[in-house]
């Protein structure tokens, strides 16, 4: 990963959240979201159909906010990923981004 960075931070309940923000020019969104693409592609395939709030049963979660700052010479687009998941996803996530994690 050259955008996302992951925190992480666990509740008592053993639920996980990682989360990461990027913020760059234009020019260089398509490349974040297909990071983001990446991370929400390999969360389906490992943990198919179980895509639903954690405490609704389901496996893993995510949200995403992007906002635009084109105000000024040089403007920006920012996106925050949230992904959220049990015990067993967040081991899981954490093997296979390990390098992407603060």
């Amino acid at each position: 990963m050259d955008y996302l960075l992951f925190d992480h931070s666990e509740g008592d309940d053993g639920v996980g959240l990682f989360e990461a923000m990027a913020s760059v020019a234009p020019v260089r969104a398509a490349a974040v979201e297909a990071e983001i693409g990446q991370v929400l592609a390999w969360a389906e395939a490992a943990f198919p159909g179980r895509r639903a709030p954690v405490e609704a049963g389901g496996e893993w979660d995510a949200d995403l906010h992007v906002e635009d700052d084109g105000h000024g010479p040089a403007p920006r687009r920012t996106w925050t990923l949230s992904v959220v998941g049990t015990p067993a996803f967040c081991a899981a996530f954490r093997e296979r981004f390990a390098d992407a994690i603060a």
